[in-house]
């Protein structure tokens, strides 16, 4: 029997039996998980999606590989099955199966499993299908075998392995029909000649009945000894340093990411009557923000007249296209020679992969990016303001450099994404880090005052090299700070 003709017959054997036996430890054991969305509410609905054997449990190990449904949202999962656990992977535990085909075997955290991991990266190396997973390369990139694993900890969305020093594999955990844009974007960057962006190499996912593919994982080029931009920015604060000429270069790395993205992919233009509704939907995150966060009901009159300026203001739309969509300087990286890289095209993981694979006007990175230059500052005592200033204004020219346009001359638009973004920021730090809350809070007093009419300056001319401007280009804590 052929390799896929078993791997068939296994996983309607599994299906037949379903995740019964697991049922009541992973009902205790997702909660526990930083990636798990549904924590502080019980679990209703648990059922299999699919299951593959990526190594047969009667192996030592075996590996399962599960999609689940835990009410309504999709979760990957990496099962590693063990007569009993050795006491360095017993932090990886998740249970001991009483009855059905695992009864008496540990279940545990396949990820934390240097054996498993490898055969992960095995996988990859191979492309082709096992059961509903399909395994998939860029053939003009060579991946070395036999790399050593190791776990990255302190994400919170997903779970990330490193091979050696060469490649680091990102694992999704909470997945959805359609290719993620982490996959989707990098791979149509590198198509388009631009290096800003790390290049996947392979790539993995789960094909099912009735659904568009859901991307699994993503292996791309570890940038070994790169400085993640929020730590590095951390650094110069705490210094006393200027952190100018990196937020002017990552400007312009920004505005070269937007412009190819623009170049690469479809672009539109927002007429009124969408504006009208994009500004409608930053007036109900803001009044759904207030009636949750008191302390920001006081401001919500002055912070609702940006996304009024907004929907008043256009005549003739907005230009979108495909962004990064969740800018900050912990998803940025300072290469060994100097230079910038953007990581984590992922997007703002709780808005449905639909939502984030939209066009959307690239002044949304830039607000993010602004916010985080605040967000570093405000970390620091005491409180460095000018620092935070003069790296907003350096990042804007720099991307003004590249593109011809500078994103203060449209102070409307960009006004109304950076509310939008406190008042995002105001929602997670009151339910995650209510000690932060100050740090947005302080954008949201200064957001809500009237607004003076801005200066228009002439923007300067592009840089001598630079991308030439396409027409339609114009904090969350960070999470890693690896490619």
């Amino acid at each position: 029997m052929s390799e896929a003709a078993s791997a068939r017959s296994r996983l309607t054997a599994d299906r037949a039996a379903g995740i019964g036996p697991l049922e009541p430890m992973l009902r205790a054991w997702l909660p526990t998980q930083r990636w798990f969305a549904g924590k502080g509410r019980p679990i209703s609905r648990l059922r299999a999606v699919s299951t593959a054997e990526l190594l047969p449990p009667g192996s030592n190990p075996g590996m399962l590989h599960v999609l689940l449904d835990v009410d309504g949202d999709c979760y990957q999962l990496l099962l590693g099955i063990r007569p009993s656990l050795p006491p360095a992977l017993a932090p990886t535990l998740i249970g001991h199966a009483e009855h059905g085909p695992f009864a008496g075997r540990a279940v545990y955290e396949a990820l934390g499993d240097p054996r498993l991991a490898a055969m992960l990266l095995e996988r990859l190396r191979s492309p082709g299908a096992l059961g509903p997973l399909r395994f998939d390369r860029d053939p003009e990139a060579p991946i070395q075998a036999g790399l050593a694993p190791r776990q990255l900890s302190g994400e919170q969305t997903n779970s990330s392995l490193i091979y050696g020093d060469s490649y680091i594999l990102k694992v999704f955990r909470r997945v959805g029909p359609g290719v993620n844009p982490d996959l989707e974007l990098p791979r149509a960057l590198a198509a388009a000649g631009c290096t800003r962006v790390p290049a996947p190499v392979a790539w993995y996912e789960a094909e099912l009945p009735r659904s568009e593919p859901l991307t699994l994982g993503v292996l791309q080029p570890y940038l070994r000894g790169s400085d993640d931009g929020w730590q590095l920015a951390l650094r110069r604060l705490g210094a006393g340093a200027d952190f100018t000429a990196e937020a002017h270069a990552l400007g312009r790395a920004t505005a070269e990411v937007h412009s190819a993205l623009a170049a690469a992919l479809p672009t539109v233009a927002l007429g009124p009557e969408q504006t009208a509704r994009l500004a409608a939907g930053m007036t109900a995150r803001l009044a759904a923000t207030a009636r949750e966060v008191p302390a920001l009901r006081p401001y919500e009159s002055g912070l609702r007249g940006a996304f009024d300026a907004l929907a008043a203001s256009r005549g003739s739309g907005v230009p979108a296209q495909r962004i990064h969509g969740d800018l900050h300087l912990g998803q940025t990286l300072r290469t060994l020679d100097g230079s910038w890289s953007l990581i984590d095209f992922e997007g703002e993981p709780a808005r449905p992969l639909a939502d984030r694979r939209r066009p959307e006007p690239a002044v949304r990175d830039i607000a993010g990016m602004l916010r985080s230059f605040d967000y570093a500052a405000r970390s620091h005592r005491p409180f460095a303001p000018a620092w935070a200033d003069d790296c907003r204004a350096a990042f804007c020219e720099g991307y003004a450099r590249t593109t011809g346009s500078d994103p203060r001359e449209d102070p409307v638009l960009l006004r109304a994404y950076e509310t939008d973004k406190a008042v995002y920021e105001a929602r997670y730090e009151s339910r995650h880090r209510p000690d932060w809350l100050h740090v947005p809070m302080a954008a949201i007093r200064r957001l809500s005052e009237p607004q003076r009419p801005a200066h228009r300056m002439p923007p300067p001319p592009p840089a001598p090299g630079s991308i030439a401007p396409h027409p339609t280009a114009h904090q969350k804590p960070p999470r890693r700070p690896l490619a």
